[in-house]
């Protein structure tokens, strides 16, 4: 989120097929239906049972779906995301070495700091229709858009506010911070008193955050040996499979719906009487 100081058949054979030999004869005899007739019986079966099969392989597809959707909304706040993006979930590697870095471990550095903001964690607010932020949670009492600019919530994702945190965090590493308080940019256009208290709101986001999707998955562990050790030893294996949402296609959602950068004085509407705070929530 962008930051102010202080501030995503075969044909089954008809009637006509057959001759005028295929009716009884006079003299009694049975008539003597087409040598194919046992064939396409036999196909008639065959093709049911394929029939048959598909529509359970697309019964259970469709189970499946509907039960990812449940799913998705029984652990998720109501999001106007999900009015426009099919979510759905695909089996994702973590890398979870402990002594190989990615990019987003370094220290603080440009190349680092692009990674980053390129998951999206400083994107402006958007706009939500008024009866979209209504049925999603929130209040009228919320910050709302003057009407002459479309009305509306302006909100921002709480997913990418997640991963805000988690960079302010990093940011604030003891091996990070003396760069970024150097660099004076971001959080740390702020005073010392102001950044402790930015740091520690997003530190307790993240926690609550992890305590409300609690992973119940598994650790494993694997040998190692230590050069210059007699024996192998356990070491928790952290390279896990998890089943996880389009992550992406949300952040282009996001993306794809910041407000303008600059926008006019009388953008916002005046609050409503009784809506004003007394203290920063």
């Amino acid at each position: 989120m962008s930051y102010t100081p202080l501030m995503k058949n075969e044909e089954w054979p008809s009637q006509d097929d057959y001759s005028d030999d295929s009716q009884p004869h006079l003299n009694g005899q049975r008539s003597q239906l087409p040598r194919t007739n046992g064939w396409a019986g036999l196909l008639g079966v065959v093709v049911a049972v394929i029939a048959a099969f598909a529509a359970g392989v697309a019964s259970a597809i469709a189970f499946s779906r509907r039960g990812e959707g449940l799913l998705f909304s029984q652990t998720m706040a109501p999001s106007p995301v999900t009015r426009d993006l099919d979510i759905n979930f695909h089996e994702t590697q973590f890398e979870g070495r402990f002594m190989d870095e990615n990019i987003y471990r370094l220290k603080g550095n440009n190349e680092t700091d692009a990674a980053w903001e390129a998951l999206g964690i400083d994107y402006r607010s958007m706009q939500i229709p008024k009866d979209v932020g209504l049925s999603t949670g929130l209040r009228p009492g919320h910050v709302q858009i003057n009407e002459k600019y479309g009305g509306g919530f302006p909100a921002n994702l709480e997913g990418l506010h997640h991963l805000h945190c988690l960079n302010l965090v990093r940011q604030a590493l003891y091996y990070n911070i003396d760069y970024y308080r150097a660099k004076g940019t971001g959080a740390f256009v702020n005073d010392e008193m102001v950044v402790q208290k930015h740091v520690s709101h997003c530190l307790d986001i993240v926690r609550q955050q992890l305590m409300c999707q609690v992973d119940v998955g598994v650790l494993g562990q694997v040998w190692w040996q230590p050069k210059d050790t007699p024996v192998p030893e356990p070491f928790v294996d952290f390279n896990t499979k998890h089943v996880c949402r389009n992550f992406e296609a949300v952040r282009q959602w996001a993306e794809e719906r910041q407000m303008p950068i600059e926008t006019p004085d009388d953008f916002l509407a005046p609050p409503e009487p009784g809506s004003v705070l007394d203290h920063m929530p």
